[in-house]
């Protein structure tokens, strides 16, 4: 039976997540506190519970302080963010501070359980909103180029190339025919999303190849 505890401001809220939980019979209601200072005067320090839904908005020591205080504490409980917010920045700080899961208010009664049980199983749990905008947070601040996307060969004849050589001295150095050459010269083009020489050259010297 996974234990779990409940720190949320919102009356309505706690009081309907706590009595769902306190009626699947895989899970076990432990406490119930509106802040995190009154948690940690209710919360018995022999009841080490698996798994700790934690507010992110609350009144006093906010949810994203309260991690690695709970954290030092019950080492040995994981925490699951709950919120409205789905910013990237709040939710890798909260990741970084030792929180396991994030999920929305939102989220149905159902899928909460389910988080339970995945976070208690070393799992990752994430509303699906907040999955989507930790993809775009890295869409969005990737480089457009890798620098290993381009083979060995391809390398070689791009420096060949940004040395000043011609199709035919390259094909000849490379001990390959010039349509190999143009056809490695046509892979570096694509992978680069470039039209030109010039293009390439420009993107290898600043060093993003």
């Amino acid at each position: 039976m996974i234990s779990v505890d409940i720190i949320e401001d919102i009356e309505e809220i706690r009081n309907t997540v706590s009595e769902f939980i306190g009626l699947q019979p895989e899970l076990l209601m432990n406490t119930a506190a509106a802040s995190v200072e009154e948690y940690l005067v209710k919360q018995p320090t022999e009841l080490n519970p698996d798994v700790i839904i934690l507010d992110i908005g609350l009144p006093g020591i906010s949810g994203l302080s309260a991690i690695e205080i709970i954290k030092k504490k019950l080492s040995n409980s994981e925490i699951i963010l709950f919120t409205i917010h789905d910013e990237p920045s709040k939710i890798f700080d909260a990741l970084k501070k030792g929180a396991s899961g994030y999920i929305l208010k939102s989220t149905p009664l159902l899928d909460i359980k389910r988080a339970i049980i995945e976070v208690a199983n070393n799992g990752a749990p994430m509303s699906p909103s907040i999955a989507k905008s930790v993809i775009e947070y890295f869409n969005q601040n990737k480089p457009i180029e890798e620098k290993s996307i381009l083979t060995k060969k391809e390398k070689i004849v791009l420096k060949y190339l940004a040395d000043g050589q011609s199709y035919k001295m390259i094909a000849a150095n490379c001990n390959n025919s010039l349509e190999t050459i143009k056809f490695h010269l046509k892979n570096i083009y694509k992978k680069l999303h470039v039209n030109c020489n010039t293009e390439a050259i420009a993107k290898l010297n600043r060093g993003e190849i």
